[in-house]
């Protein structure tokens, strides 16, 4: 009897063993996530990770890459109400390379080595910094020469 408790033990082991370096390898093929930004407005937030296109891990994506970035549609979405705070947070990562808020594609702030700005929610309805209709297209810039990371949201005026 003992020696069948013994044999069960060391299977369970060994299939032990067999899961921990099975999961270990599948995390090892999958890609490094990217660094992520969040918005908070009152008690919503949103974050994101970068799209693989819109990340180059330190290095400058080429102007492509960056017109394609703005124009991607399919970012996530916050209701701001434009008497609210508008909260940016970022990896530390990212703020270590600098980032930058940009409004509609054009720079909103001066860069910054913070994890952490606001900004009030008038002002992204504002034509006066450019905005126009209901909706606009709020973006995080890391690096301060070379852009190397983009994050994009929808910012949509709460009626």
């Amino acid at each position: 009897m003992k020696t069948l408790q013994s044999v069960v033990r060391r299977r369970r082991a060994v299939a032990a063993a067999g899961a921990v370096s099975a999961g270990l390898l599948a995390l090892s093929a999958c890609e490094k996530p990217t660094p992520i930004s969040t918005i908070t407005v009152g008690t919503s937030s949103v974050s994101s990770q970068a799209e693989a296109n819109c990340y180059n891990d330190g290095k400058a994506l080429d102007n492509q890459a960056l017109v394609a970035c703005l124009k991607n549609t399919d970012i996530k979405s916050i209701t701001v109400d434009p008497d609210e705070t508008v909260r940016f947070g970022v990896d530390p990562e990212i703020a270590d390379n600098g980032w930058t808020i940009l409004m509609n594609g054009q720079p909103l702030t001066d860069s910054s080595t913070k994890t952490y700005r606001t900004i009030p929610g008038s002002v992204f309805f504002n034509a006066q910094y450019g905005a126009s209709g209901n909706s606009t297209l709020v973006s995080i810039k890391e690096g301060d020469k070379d852009v190397t990371g983009l994050w994009s949201f929808k910012l949509k005026k709460d009626a």
